[in-house]
C-alpha cells in the first residue's frame, strides 16, 4: 500500500530557479503578501544571487491575472536604445553574425562588453508600476529578503558557476569571466584572488547592492530613474563614453498591455504581445492543433518532424514580421487565424520544409511563476541580455549589455533607433479554462524560450503529464536548419530523422533547451514543477 500524503496542501506556491529566491517569495507569502509581491520580492532576490542573468538593471516582462478584480495584463518592462544611439553607430565595426545566431560580432565588442552595450533599464520601473496598480505589501517589505542575502551573503551554486566559467569564444562572444572583471568591483565580488571566477560552494557578500536595495526600498523607484543612483549611472556612462542620459532613465515608460491569447483543444493560452515572444508560441500551437498528436508517440520521429516544422514556420515569421510594434505593427490577426493555421498544417503534412537562419538572442535570463491563495496568477522573465560588465561605481549591479540584441548594420527590422524595443523570446503564459486559470508557466534560455514553453504545453495539456513531467521530460528545439536533440532522446529516433533527411545535432546535456518552470492548478490543487537542469523548486506556503 502506498504511504499516505503527510504534507499538508499548500494554499499558494511560488517556483524559480534559485533556492533562495524561492524562499524569499515564500517568506513573502506567509507575511500577508499576494502572487505579485511574492514574484517582485523573488526577483529581487534573484538579481543578488544570479548577477549575471538579472538584477536592477535589467529588463523583463510580468504576466498577471487577478480574478478578484478581472484584471489580466502584461507589463513590458523591456528595455530601450538610448536617445543617443544611433542606426550606423556599430555599422563600420561589424563583422559577423555569431556561428551559433547569437548575437553580433564587433571588432572591439562593444555591443557585448562595456558603457556603449548598455540599454535604458526597464525592470524595476516595471515592478513599482505593477506593484502600484496591484500589489498588496507596502512596497519596502519586498526588499527584505534580497537585503539580508547581499548582506549576509549566499554561495556560489552549480548554475551560477557555470555561468561564470561560461567561455563562448567559440561563437564569437566573449567569456564570462571579462564581464565578471570589467570592473574592480565585479572582479571583488566575483573572482578569487588569482582573478578566476568563484567557483562552486564560494561566498559571496554585496554590502553595496544591500545599501542600494535599502535606498529603492526607501524612496521607490524613483531612486533609480531620477535619484542618486541615477546619477551614479549618468556619471559613469559620461565619465567611459556611455549612451545613456539622466533624461533616458527619466523618460522611461513600462507599458501595460493586454495579453495575446489563442484557443487550444478547448482551453485559452494567455500570452504576452509584441515585442515579447507570446507570438511564436501562439503560432506553433495554433499549427498543431490541426495534428492529433499523441497519436504519433511522444519524442517519436514523426512527432518531431510535425512539431520542429511548426517551431521553423513560427521563427521564419517572427523574424519577418514581429518587432517593436511602435516602429512596424505585426499582422497578428492574419499570423494566428484558422486560414493561415491551416495552410501551414498541410504543407507540414504535404512534406514542405521550412528554412531558417539562426538569429540573435541572448541565453542569461531567468523566470517566476506565483500563484496565491486568492487565486492571482503572476508570471515572470526578466533578464540583462548578455551582461555588460559595467557596474556603476559603489552600487553593487551589473547593468544590461541588450545592445547586443539590434542588428549594428542598417536598414533591418532589428537595427538600432532610438527609443527602440527588441523582440524577446520571453513568454510568461497563462492558461485557462474558460474563466479560470488552470497552469502557468515560464522560462529562461533565450531563443529556446519559445520552443521549451510550446512543448511543456503541449507536454501538459495534449499528453496529460503532471507540471514536473512537462518541464523535466526530454526536449528539441528547431530553431535553424538543424533539429537540436537533448542527449536523453532515443539515437534510433536520431537515426529515424537523419532517414529523413534532416539535419540532427545531439547535445550532451540531458536536460536542455531553456529551463520551463511553472504550475499547475487542475481542481484547484497546486502542484509545482521545475526544470533540473537548474538549482530551484516549487515553494508551497
Amino acid at each position: 500500500m502506498r504511504p499516505s500524503r503527510c504534507l499538508p496542501e499548500p494554499h499558494a506556491m511560488i517556483v524559480a530557479p534559485q533556492p533562495e529566491a524561492v524562499e524569499a517569495g515564500t517568506e513573502i507569502l506567509r507575511a500577508g503578501g499576494n502572487a505579485l509581491d511574492a514574484a517582485i520580492g523573488c526577483a529581487l532576490a534573484q538579481g543578488v544571487v544570479d548577477p549575471m542573468m538579472c538584477g536592477l538593471g535589467g529588463l523583463g516582462v510580468a504576466h498577471l491575472f487577478d480574478p478578484a478584480t478581472g484584471r489580466h495584463e502584461v507589463w513590458d518592462g523591456l528595455s530601450t536604445c538610448p536617445a543617443a544611439a544611433r542606426e550606423d553607430m556599430f555599422a563600420s565595426r561589424f563583422q559577423r553574425e555569431c556561428s551559433d545566431g547569437y548575437g553580433y560580432v564587433l571588432s572591439d565588442f562593444a555591443n557585448e562588453l562595456g558603457h556603449e552595450a548598455v540599454t535604458v533599464p526597464g525592470i524595476l520601473a516595471n515592478f513599482a508600476a505593477a506593484h502600484a496598480a496591484a500589489g498588496r505589501l507596502p512596497w519596502r517589505e519586498l526588499f527584505a529578503p534580497a537585503m539580508a542575502l547581499a548582506r549576509e551573503g549566499w554561495l556560489v551554486r552549480p548554475h551560477v558557476a557555470a555561468m561564470f566559467h561560461l567561455d563562448e569564444a567559440g561563437y564569437g562572444r566573449l567569456p564570462y569571466q571579462r564581464k565578471l572583471a570589467f570592473t574592480q568591483q565585479g572582479a571583488a565580488l566575483y573572482c578569487r584572488p588569482d582573478g578566476t571566477p568563484k567557483r562552486v560552494g564560494d561566498k559571496v557578500v554585496n554590502p553595496a547592492l544591500a545599501d542600494t536595495l535599502e535606498t529603492i526600498a526607501r524612496d521607490g523607484a524613483d531612486a533609480f530613474y531620477r535619484g542618486d543612483i541615477a546619477a551614479a549611472i549618468v556619471a559613469d556612462m559620461a565619465a567611459h563614453g556611455g549612451l545613456i542620459t539622466r533624461a533616458d532613465l527619466e523618460n522611461f515608460r513600462p507599458r501595460r498591455e493586454a495579453s495575446l491569447s489563442i484557443p487550444y483543444r478547448g482551453r485559452r493560452i494567455a500570452l504576452p504581445p509584441p515585442p515579447a515572444g507570446g507570438i511564436f508560441v501562439a503560432e506553433m500551437l495554433r499549427i498543431l492543433e490541426r495534428f492529433d498528436l499523441v497519436s504519433l508517440g511522444h519524442n517519436s520521429a514523426e512527432y518531431i518532424r510535425i512539431v520542429a516544422e511548426a517551431m521553423l514556420i513560427a521563427g521564419r515569421d517572427k523574424d519577418e514580421h514581429i518587432g517593436d510594434p511602435d516602429f512596424a505593427p505585426a499582422p497578428l490577426e492574419m499570423l494566428l487565424s484558422d486560414q493561415y493555421a491551416d495552410a501551414c498544417a498541410l504543407g507540414i503534412v504535404a512534406g514542405r520544409r521550412t528554412s531558417l537562419t539562426r538569429l540573435p538572442e541572448p541565453t542569461g535570463t531567468t523566470t517566476i511563476s506565483c500563484v496565491d491563495a486568492d487565486g492571482m496568477v503572476v508570471s515572470l522573465t526578466h533578464t540583462l541580455g548578455l551582461p555588460s560588465g559595467v557596474m556603476p561605481g559603489g552600487m553593487g549591479f551589473m547593468l544590461n549589455g541588450a545592445m547586443n540584441w539590434y542588428d549594428p548594420r542598417p536598414g533591418r527590422a532589428g537595427s538600432i533607433a532610438p527609443g527602440k524595443r527588441r523582440y524577446s523570446s520571453m513568454s510568461p503564459s497563462i492558461v485557462f479554462e474558460g474563466d479560470t486559470p488552470v497552469a502557468t508557466l515560464g522560462a529562461p534560455g533565450g531563443a529556446w524560450i519559445g520552443v521549451a514553453v510550446g512543448q511543456a504545453l503541449l507536454n501538459l495539456l495534449d499528453w496529460g503529464m503532471t507540471m514536473q513531467e512537462a518541464v523535466s521530460a526530454p526536449r528539441f528545439s528547431a530553431t535553424s536548419e538543424v533539429i537540436d536533440l537533448s542527449n536523453r532522446i532515443p539515437r534510433a529516433v536520431e537515426r529515424e530523422l537523419r532517414a529523413m533527411d534532416y539535419q540532427v545535432k545531439r547535445h550532451a546535456i540531458s536536460y536542455a533547451f531553456a529551463a520551463v518552470h511553472g504550475i499547475s492548478m487542475w481542481d484547484g490543487k497546486l502542484e509545482g514543477g521545475a526544470d533540473p537542469q537548474r538549482d530551484g523548486y516549487p515553494g508551497g506556503v
